[in-house]
């Protein structure tokens, strides 16, 4: 049962920086003697079972017990045990009149801090039990540095993870702008061609309006892939339930002879754009698809000052690569080769320029952001970046073949429907 405090015991209680010892004994002699030992040192409470001791150990912060180990209902080992249940942090002091090697061994395997045969001397168990109340302090000191330091962990991942929201969304509006340039410079050629051919007619009835419908109906095309472009990035900062898309290879070809047929950098180039002789249907959102195109051809097709030819073709393979044939060197190099989803089909969409190749040093980082060789006014550095993340996202790959003097070739691999 359990013992009423007396008043030096409630004097004690008033003093909250006193730690508290459980004493558990079923012989009324033994407890009361622990009781006046520890009563000027400790805050104790007395129990004569376990499931009294439970009891206090769950209404009271416990920082050390002395326990016996035979005692009538529940032993001392079997309380040892639950005390632990209910806070490990508690430090336990065992008890006995009848050692054996097996309860020691028992006891300190469930977390006993020390064994002590009776009877002792007042030394031995002072010593015992305030060794047990510095290992409770050590231990409570580490459990707090270690919530400090899980706490500060945390609160550098968060707030790396909002630099990373602040970095995220700054590239995604730098790459609308970028990718939105692509048709917003069709939309200028279209709209200057409007303009001078009305400005070349006297009358409005000598305009053709044949010709201003057809501008008309491509200005309107390419505003939508705005809109489209758009709602795709803004995708990123606010994603919802995705559905796999598909596209047809040969729309996408067609619609990229379009948008670059008044693009400046293909007017002093030759370019080639062959259609697959059986269209195919590729396993990506089809505005993605546009501006991977886009950029490679336009890359292409500004890589040589001089007037050359860029060939954009694509098609159907019905086995998996052999990633071994696109080994990672000086001349070669594959992206994405980890995420690549490799199952047939797969389609392969090439853009092949004559231009300078690229210097193997540079090689293995053309897909870094705001990584690029041309001049400041010439270039961003996201376009092949937002190439590799398209097709990253897809489960698709990009392969680089280069040689100096004699021009590259991007080939996109991309899941087949």
């Amino acid at each position: 049962m359990l013992e009423p405090p007396t008043q030096e015991d409630r004097n004690s209680q008033e003093k909250p920086s006193r730690r508290t010892l459980l004493i558990v004994d079923d012989e009324e002699g033994p407890r009361q003697s622990l009781r006046i030992v520890f009563k000027d040192d400790y805050e104790t409470l007395l129990a004569d079972n376990g499931n009294r001791a439970l009891e206090l150990a769950r209404e009271h912060p416990v920082n050390a017990a002395v326990l016996d180990i035979r005692m009538s209902g529940m032993s001392g080992v079997e309380l040892l045990g639950k005390l632990k249940e209910i806070n490990p942090a508690i430090e336990v002091v065992m008890l006995t009149a009848y050692e054996t090697i097996e309860t020691a061994r028992q006891a300190l395997r469930l977390g006993a801090c020390d064994y002590l045969t009776k009877p002792f001397d007042l030394a031995t168990i002072r010593a015992a039990v305030a060794n047990a109340m510095e290992r409770h302090a050590v231990s409570q000191e580490i459990r707090a540095n270690n919530s400090k330091l899980t706490a500060l962990q945390e609160e550098l991942h968060n707030q790396k993870l909002q630099e990373e929201i602040i970095r995220t969304k700054g590239e995604i509006y730098a790459s609308i702008l970028h990718d939105i340039n692509g048709p917003l410079t069709i939309i200028s050629g279209f709209v200057e061609i409007i303009n001078q051919h009305i400005s070349e007619r006297n009358t409005m009835e000598s305009v053709n309006l044949e010709l201003v419908r057809d501008r008309l109906a491509r200005i309107n095309r390419q505003v939508n892939s705005c809109i489209d472009i758009s709602r795709r990035y803004l995708g990123f900062l606010n994603p919802g339930p995705g559905k796999k898309a598909t596209i047809g290879i040969n729309q996408v070809l067609e619609d990229l002879r379009e948008l670059l047929a008044l693009h400046p950098s293909a007017q002093k180039n030759e370019l080639s754009i062959q259609q697959l002789p059986d269209d195919a249907v590729a396993e990506i959102n089809g505005t993605d698809l546009i501006q991977i195109l886009l950029n490679l051809t336009i890359n292409a097709l500004q890589s040589r000052g001089a007037p050359h030819r860029v060939e954009v073709h694509g098609r159907r393979l019905t086995e998996k690569l052999d990633l071994s044939q696109y080994p990672d060197g000086p001349e070669s190099f594959l992206s994405n080769r980890a995420g690549f989803g490799n199952t047939a089909p797969i389609l392969a969409l090439s853009v092949r320029d004559e231009g300078p190749g690229i210097d193997p040093e540079v090689l293995p980082r053309v897909f870094e952001r705001y990584f690029t060789t041309k001049t400041t006014n010439n270039g961003t550095g996201l376009g092949l970046s937002i190439v590799q993340r398209f097709v990253s996202e897809a489960k698709g790959a990009v392969h680089i073949q280069t040689r100096l003097g004699k021009g590259t070739t991007f080939t996109v691999f991309l899941p087949a429907h």
